[in-house]
């Protein structure tokens, strides 16, 4: 609206989206200063509030330029509009405080640390230079220290810091990187590193710049330090010396699961690994996950510790993404140190990540011989995220976590305010509201209470950043969850008293339909391949073919059941698992194959007892533990020390194996009254066959990949027959095995079908949740009421 004296106008842009932690707020400010506008930025509870006033054509060259120049790390979702009365205001344009409430504004996630600190900590003439805590509002932490929205200073954990004089004009200086950041501090007033030694060590205790030169000393040296990051510990050795990745191996449990590894550039990347360009892209970009790559095998590669991914291809690696981790690793002209560490999850086996000072003391002695710790509390626990880029250069998130959460997905379809808890498994909670949802951080396996609690601590941090307040909760149907007993409790009160349980594989499909952007009102063909989901006959499921939308599921076609020797704790020993899928197949247990002789006469005098009387044997249709007894069969893997450890390393085998070979085992299809049957009976036969003419064991591995994504092609091809529908959806965590997902989605794709496949949602249990999500939301829309 013009004001006819003046020919000024005035605007008010309510502005959604990422835009709080992003430097929005001076962003804006500099912008209506250079059009010499008058008004006034603000933070509220939906986003950003601004109102600009001045010349009709400045006006509208603002709004341009502020929908199409965001910020860095602002991701603007829409942008309201509404004119007012102009005021005639003659007052600089100003960033007004934020309001107090509960908000529904997107934070951002924890960003890697951006050029411009980098050279500011490398510079000595810098006042910053050396830092461990130097941030802009280009970069730093921001999920992991906000306990509170709109995001500002108080309502995060550097209120505790009080800026110093020189930090404060920075901070209120339009025209400087920091105005506005509310991580910014220094040296002077910043948090304080501390080197706090196990006894018995020899090490002295030390802070600042000495405690880094100390821990640095100590992992030269073959030590163990648990480094405090933005998310939680660490644990970190020098991961080219293999006494001290073995020791870590064994302090913490860890078996033979493979380590992470951080390397100090993206040059001592190229020596452990082949990178391919968007390899390089993801792992230097502000995310900086933990992205799996080749480990590289040509002569003059640094080698790492046997120990560090035993039995792998495959190395998981980052790059530096805190002040702190560039400072341990070494700036230029640094005494020499170790080039790549291990760094590891700060916990033991099974635990949540420890993120409490007082804590870690105590839950990781023994462990460590060093802490490497600092002042400023952690929020939320966030967890490393890991994914895999495919040959086409998309990428697979394995694990969401830090530099994804708490960025919200889309929904396709609208949502009640709803809490869904996930599974067991890789456990990572979601909210949802309206058309967006919300993942909180990796928490991990709920095998004890300190997981449970850890989950529900990451719920009600989430619940305080996001504002929603749950009507429902969902669960998995699994009656023995720990996940499902939280749900239940979880549900008491609200409107939905009793929490929706939606079975395992259809959540599965769901989630990969939702991250897609399916509306749900076409079903899909899904298949939900994974180690362990309760069926709707209460057996194990595994094998899933189901036509489903977010309304049901139809069980199109399994994998052809066999007994699950002593259900979940048979998974540890893949070699009765190869010895049962025999016996279900009426293949003999010959002296020769090697799950015969990796186990004594009297395990297969008693396996072949409960075969036969079906003493704790359940049934499983599970495509995970076919992996794991084909394993087992070429003589990879007998006992499995972590979870997927036999399928881990049947792919790796397979993809050892020389290319050029056509051979896929033939897998068994059967019609009968209830769904179809996959079944594997031939392919061990001509697996066994192979075998016994010495056919190596990379070989074997291939032609079973092949073998099976040859199948799964042939059921959706008959599924597409019989129900019209040409939309396939890859779900489940088997497919994080990317030559059985590549293969199949190859197939599929050359067949005409349209492939739906994970990219940011975890195929495995981590994605879970989502699914949980949307297909209550569709229970709860449509259920009776009165």
């Amino acid at each position: 609206m013009t004001t006819p004296a003046t020919g000024t106008v005035r605007r008010r842009l309510t502005v959604r989206g990422t835009v709080q932690g992003v430097g929005f707020r001076p962003y804006v400010h500099r912008l209506a200063v250079d059009l010499a506008l008058a008004g006034f930025v603000s933070n509220t509870a939906s986003g950003v509030l601004i109102e600009v006033e001045g010349p009709p054509d400045g006006v509208l060259r603002f709004c341009d330029r502020l929908a199409q120049q965001p910020p860095p790390l602002a991701a603007v979702t829409g942008i309201g509009h509404e004119d007012l009365p102009a005021t005639g205001t003659t007052d600089p344009f100003a960033i007004r405080p934020s309001a107090r409430s509960t908000g529904r504004t997107q934070l951002p996630p924890d960003t890697a640390t951006c050029a411009d600190c980098l050279r500011e900590l490398a510079d000595p003439a810098d006042r910053r230079h050396r830092h461990p805590f130097i941030t802009c509002t280009h970069c730093g932490p921001r999920f992991t220290i906000a306990t509170a929205m709109p995001y500002d200073r108080p309502v995060t954990t550097m209120a505790g810091f009080p800026l110093c004089t020189a930090c404060a004009r920075e901070y209120a200086d339009p025209a400087d990187r920091r105005f506005h950041a509310q991580p910014v501090a220094c040296p002077d007033c910043g948090p304080r590193l501390r080197l706090v030694p196990a006894p018995g060590t020899g090490v002295r205790p030390a802070r600042d710049g000495e405690a880094l030169a100390a821990a640095r000393a100590l992992l030269g040296t073959g030590g163990i330090v648990a480094v405090k990051g933005v998310g939680g510990y660490h644990l970190a050795c020098d991961a080219t010396d293999a006494r001290a990745v073995a020791g870590l191996r064994a302090r913490k449990e860890r078996g033979g699961k493979a380590f992470a590894v951080m390397c100090r550039d993206l040059g001592t990347v190229r020596e452990i690994a082949d990178l391919t360009e968007r390899e390089e892209a993801v792992l230097t970009g502000p995310r900086r996950p933990i992205v799996l790559l080749r480990r590289a095998t040509r002569p003059g590669a640094l080698r790492l510790a046997g120990q560090v991914c035993p039995g792998s291809p495959h190395v998981g690696v980052l790059l530096p993404y805190t002040p702190v981790h560039t400072l341990l690793l070494g700036l230029a002209g640094d005494p020499p140190g170790p080039r790549v560490l291990v760094m590891t999850s700060g916990n033991r086996s099974g635990e949540p990540i420890v993120t409490d000072d007082e804590e870690a003391l105590t839950r990781l002695a023994g462990i460590a011989d060093a802490w490497l710790t600092h002042d400023r509390p952690i929020a939320s626990p966030c967890d490393d995220s890991v994914l895999r880029v495919r040959p086409d250069g998309t990428e697979q998130v394995l694990r969401r976590s830090r530099g994804h959460v708490p960025r919200p997905l889309r929904l396709p379809v609208t949502v009640r305010p709803a809490l869904a808890v996930g599974g067991d498994l890789k456990n990572a909670p979601c909210l949802g509201e309206g058309d967006l949802a919300w993942f909180g951080p990796h928490i991990g396996d709920m095998g004890d209470l300190a997981t449970l609690e850890a989950a529900r601590r990451a719920e009600r941090h989430l619940l305080r950043l996001t504002g929603v307040t749950p009507e429902l909760v969902a669960a998995d149907r699994h009656p023995g969850y720990h996940s499902a007993r939280w749900a239940r409790e979880r549900a008491a009160g609200l409107p939905v008293p009793e929490p929706v349980l939606v079975q395992h594989h259809h959540a599965h499909i769901a989630s990969a339909m939702a991250e897609h952007g399916h509306d749900g009102t076409t079903p899909v063909i899904g298949v939900a391949f994974d180690g362990t989901g309760y069926g709707d006959d209460g057996t194990v499921w595994g094998g899933e073919v189901l036509l489903a939308d977010y309304a049901g599921h139809r069980r199109f076609a399994r994998l052809t059941p066999a007994p699950l020797p002593g259900g979940d704790a048979g998974v540890a020993n893949p070699c009765r698992l190869a010895l049962a899928r025999l016996w279900a197949a009426g293949l003999p247990w010959d002296p020769g194959l090697p799950s015969v002789a990796a186990c004594a006469p009297e395990e297969l005098t008693v396996l072949r007892r409960q075969l036969e009387r079906r003493l704790a044997c359940v049934q499983t249709s599970s495509v995970g533990r076919l992996f794991d007894a084909v394993s087992s069969l070429v003589g990879v893997c007998h006992r499995a020390g972590y979870e997927a450890q036999a399928a881990l390393e049947l792919e790796a085998a397979a993809t050892g194996a020389q290319e050029g070979d056509p051979v896929a085992y033939p897998f068994g299809l059967t019609t009968g009254p209830g769904p179809l049957d996959c079944d594997p009976a031939p392919m061990l036969r001509a697996l066994l066959a192979d075998q016994r003419r010495g056919t190596p064991a990379p070989v074997l591995a291939a032609r079973f990949h092949r073998g099976l994504a040859r199948a799964v092609a042939e059921i959706c091809r008959r599924a597409r027959t019989a129900t019209g529908l040409t939309t396939v959806v890859l779900s489940g965590g088997v497919f994080a095995n990317g030559l059985l997902e590549e293969e199949c989605a190859a197939l599929l794709a050359a067949d005409g079908l349209t492939v739906l496949r994970h990219r940011e949602v975890p195929a495995n249990d981590g994605g879970l949740a989502l699914g949980q999500l949307v297909v209550a939301a569709h229970t709860a829309r449509h259920a009776p009421t009165g």
